[in-house]
């Protein structure tokens, strides 16, 4: 293939290979977390293959060191489901009213297209459908709600509230009632006949931050519908530079010119994504249903596959935060009717900068929230957090976070969060110095 068949049609190569680009974005880095969990059998993250919880129930320490940005708050459990063949039921067990879970699921594209869970769907036992672009059949009897994915392959991050050390028991007795199953099986029925093997191309970064992006785009494209209402003219030119669903593409056939262009698009965008970056200081609006992303769906999924994969949509979490210098000692002060508007808990949690993760500290202290014991409320209602290396005094160590004598990241997490929240017309008060 050469730049010239290409300029020839709408648009030049460069300017088309820079929006195919910021397309896959999400898509590859997702591909990147789906091959090591569920098809290299030799990686750590490896969850046992497709149909498979993995759950992980102990609270996350300094020694943690696999994933950036820990969260204790809620221990994880990933799965991911082929529903090429047939579709998959999640049973989910009823919890007590205290109890926080969420399974969000995420389709190819890193959309979160269904929720299971206290604030989607309640606190009772249920059984969920999840059916892939291709399924036409009815839903049968015992289900308790369906949901329709645009891709064949889906995974969820599913986290479960832990509330210490002390109730990690009762986190897993939760985890292990979690169960996945065929359709078929849980009809009990005969299976279908299985969907072809797949050859998963193994996950390579150099190529997949180059022009060779298109290989693994290619390769993801042939798990989706056809064009999503909206996409068949972006496909269409797309296609000019040999992007299509399954289609072979082989860098060792591009001329000088073409790879030249298809490398200058690249570069482009990815400077496109660190000037968002630069200018984009809150999660907002970059998780969510295509619906719920907007017109702008494209650079809003990029964006959140950039900041970090998986966050929740905003209707069920809010994330915010600063960063702060552990040399000097801060405070966030909350007046009595600002406090965190959360429906289920809130939490703070510092990591060390520029690695992100768990500060080591003498109190084994990590996070704090409105689920820690003993936190202090001011006379009139309000509550003020400290953080910083030295302690704030004996009298207001309970509402500490120790930080290193160094650069920190303070993340706060809202678990239910109010309207308000959600609308931006709640924000976190400032991190300011302690007076002296």
């Amino acid at each position: 293939m050469s730049a010239e068949s290409v300029n020839a049609g709408s648009g030049s190569t460069r300017a088309i290979a820079k929006d195919a680009y910021l397309y896959a974005f999400a898509m590859l880095e997702n591909y990147q977390t789906m091959y090591k969990q569920a098809v290299d059998s030799q990686a750590s993250e490896y969850v046992g293959g497709f149909g498979r919880y993995r759950h992980y129930s102990e609270p996350f320490t300094p020694d943690n060191k696999d994933i950036v940005t820990p969260n204790n708050d809620t221990p994880y459990s990933w799965a991911w489901l082929d529903l090429r063949a047939e579709p998959w039921v999640l049973s989910v067990p009823a919890v007590t009213k205290d109890r926080y879970y969420v399974c969000q699921w995420f389709d190819l594209f890193t959309h979160n297209f269904a929720y299971v869970g206290v604030r989607a769907t309640g606190f009772g036992a249920g059984h969920y459908l999840f059916t892939g672009p291709h399924w036409k059949g009815a839903t049968p009897p015992g289900i308790t709600q369906p949901s329709h994915s645009e891709t064949d392959i889906i995974g969820t991050l599913t986290r479960t509230a832990l509330n210490g050390p002390e109730d990690v028991p009762n986190v897993k007795q939760i985890q292990s009632q979690m169960v996945l199953q065929p359709l078929s099986a849980f009809l009990k029925q005969p299976a279908p006949p299985p969907a072809p093997a797949v050859a998963f191309p193994p996950y390579d970064k150099a190529v997949a931050s180059s022009e060779g992006f298109i290989t693994f785009l290619n390769f993801l494209l042939q798990f989706t519908q056809p064009p999503y209402p909206g996409e068949q003219a972006m496909m269409a030119r797309f296609a000019q530079i040999g992007i299509g669903p399954g289609k072979p593409f082989d860098l060792a056939a591009l001329d000088d010119a073409m790879r030249h262009e298809l490398d200058a698009g690249v570069a482009d965008a990815k400077a496109a994504i660190k000037d968002r970056l630069d200018k984009t200081f809150t999660s907002s609006g970059m998780f969510g249903s295509r619906q719920e992303l907007g017109s702008d769906y494209v650079m809003a999924r990029t964006m959140g596959a950039a900041k970090g994969l998986y966050g929740n949509s905003d209707v069920e979490a809010w994330y915010g935060g600063y960063v702060g210098d552990g040399r000097k000692l801060s405070r966030v002060q909350f007046a009595a009717d600002r406090l965190p508007p959360a429906q289920f808990f809130w939490s703070a949690t510092l990591y060390t900068l520029p690695d992100r993760l768990l500060y080591a500290n003498a109190k084994n202290r990590y996070s704090i929230g409105d689920r820690t014991k003993g936190l202090v409320k001011d006379a009139d209602g309000s509550l003020t957090l400290y953080a910083g290396h030295d302690s704030p005094g004996p009298d207001k160590e309970s509402n500490w976070l120790p930080a290193p004598a160094a650069p920190f990241s303070l993340v706060y997490r809202i678990y239910g969060p109010s309207p308000a929240a959600t609308r931006g017309e709640w924000k976190l008060p400032a991190l300011e110095p302690v007076p002296k």
